[in-house]
């Protein structure tokens, strides 16, 4: 994930103020790193180092908001959690507009149960 993209989503709900916790399975190293260079996400950004068994998924459904990746099992399960507890600010579907360069979402919350969008993740 890029820092524009945390940011076009952290900003206009007045997060990025608050400290941002990276879960990761640490495959890709370089989502941190990136994340790390930016001097507005810098400062607030943690990495979960997930010694505690169940906390990161824990922290994760009861944050204020949730970025995940949509490739993920592990983001879809923390959305559909999330959803079955009526908690909002989940973003999983997002694209650049071609067009304007900002973001958007593309699929609402309910695309983590479309069974043709997530296949067998659904």
């Amino acid at each position: 994930m890029e820092p524009d993209y945390i940011k076009s989503i952290l900003e206009p709900l007045g997060m990025l103020k608050y400290p941002i916790v990276v879960i990761s399975d640490g495959q890709s190293p370089s989502v941190i790193e990136r994340l790390q260079t930016d001097p507005e996400i810098s400062k607030v950004l943690r990495v979960a180092k997930g010694d505690w068994v169940g906390g990161d998924l824990t922290l994760a459904i009861m944050s204020n908001v949730f970025i995940g990746n949509p490739a993920s099992t592990f983001s879809g399960f923390i959305a559909k959690s999330r959803l079955a507890l009526g908690f909002g600010h989940n973003y999983l579907f997002r694209a650049k507009d071609e067009t304007t360069g900002m973001w958007k979402t593309v699929c609402g919350d309910t695309c983590v149960f479309d069974k043709q969008i997530m296949a067998a993740m659904s």
